[in-house]
């Protein structure tokens, strides 16, 4: 995961949580001008810091690390054809 994608999911949760750049900040107790850099990829912050900010935004390292993955499952049952996706869906039925 690269400085840009972390910068990126920060800020997702920081927005979905409704905070703004210097609450989280407050929070997580690191400057507002150590947020705006993390968001814009410009800084990646150490397993510490990236422990604090997820403190600042109420979540946990699992929660930060599993972000997208749900998506990138769905996007791989595109590729599927409809046959595949019928036998997917009868073997999950079947559990």
């Amino acid at each position: 995961m690269d400085a840009k994608e972390v910068g990126e999911r920060i800020k997702y949760f920081r927005e979905k949580k409704n905070l703004t750049k210097n609450a989280l900040a407050v929070s997580a107790g690191v400057s507002p001008s150590y947020v705006q850099q993390v968001e814009q990829g410009l800084k990646c912050p150490t397993v510490e810091y990236l422990g604090h900010l997820c403190w600042g935004l109420g979540i946990t390292y699992l929660e930060f690390f599993a972000y997208g993955s749900e998506q990138k499952n769905v996007d791989k049952l595109s590729y599927l054809s409809p046959e595949q996706k019928k036998l997917l869906n009868d073997f999950l039925n079947s559990l």
